[in-house]
């Protein structure tokens, strides 16, 4: 692949941000490679990184090996500096994190290529690929349910309007169906959750709908029960409505996906298999590893 088929952000290149470290191994520092794989919040992206160690392990690699926790200075907005954490990063490691990132975000779908070469591509089937992009929609669905709560209760809704808030954005969705009507259409049992049967393109939207509800309330000053939940469900149609205009599947007729515990067990269970050449597997430790095992 050719430089400027590789991850780039303004200026800057996966390959151009390549550093060496005492044991002359190259390395890509974490807080460097966020920017380039479009994440904004750190949070965010280390959750990530930690994904990938748990893939790293999993694989039969010695994570230590690729993932070395480091400190790095940033300049404060006042001229000042501070110490942040970070990770310094084998080849192999920014491999994983790759792959164990949104993969909704176009820079994580562009560097998946650009690693996806036979030397150290990961042997995941697209069953588990296809989990782990559920998994993480699940998750981040969850925690923008809770996010859309707290933005509720700052538009007035009261604690014992908090139901008819959040089945407002489902109406809007669904073409007037609620929680419990949506369970009822798709047979699916009345003490599970929703968003535990949903595949990865409802999941997506559905966070949707939540992320523009609770920057509407904000972006509005939203300070009215009513006006909150009459604003939930408008852009659960604002949602609906694209669906239809682009072709998509109405949520509604998307069928019941199998319950997201059974693809945790599935992924927890599945031991993807990589084996690294003995430069790649030594990462971090570069020189020093080849030549201890000479």
């Amino acid at each position: 692949m050719t430089p400027q088929a590789t991850p780039a952000i303004g200026n800057e290149s996966f390959e151009n941000l390549k550093q060496s470290n005492d044991h002359h191994a190259e390395f890509w520092s974490a807080r460097d490679l966020q920017p380039l794989l479009g994440y904004s919040q750190w949070r965010r992206f280390e959750d990530a990184i930690k994904r990938a160690i748990t893939s790293c392990e999993q694989s039969g690699n010695i994570q230590q090996n690729h993932f070395a926790s480091a400190g790095k200075m940033v300049e404060l907005g006042s001229g000042s500096a501070r110490e942040v954490d970070d990770y310094q990063l084998s080849r192999f490691a920014c491999y994983l994190i790759a792959q164990n990132g949104d993969p909704r975000k176009p820079e994580i779908s562009q560097a998946q290529k650009y690693f996806a070469i036979q030397a150290r591509k990961q042997e995941l089937s697209e069953q588990l690929a296809a989990d782990q992009e559920r998994l993480e929609l699940r998750k981040q669905t969850s925690e923008e349910f809770k996010a859309l709560s707290g933005a509720a209760r700052q538009a007035g809704v009261q604690d014992k309007m908090f139901g008819v808030f959040h089945d407002a954005g489902y109406k809007g969705l669904y073409g007037g169906l609620g929680g419990d009507a949506i369970k009822t259409k798709k047979n699916i049992p009345a003490k599970e959750q929703l968003l535990d049967r949903m595949n990865a393109t409802e999941l997506a939207a559905n966070q949707f709908r939540m992320t523009q509800t609770r920057d509407k309330l904000a972006r509005e000053n939203t300070n009215n029960q009513q006006q909150a939940i009459r604003t939930h469900e408008q852009v659960g149609k604002e949602v609906r409505a694209a669906i239809e205009r682009i072709g998509g599947t109405l949520p509604e007729k998307i069928p019941p996906a199998e319950h997201i515990k059974e693809v945790e067990k599935r992924i927890k269970n599945t031991v993807p298999k990589m084996e690294l050449d003995e430069k790649d597997a030594g990462g971090l430790l570069g020189e020093t590893k080849n030549k201890s095992s000479e």
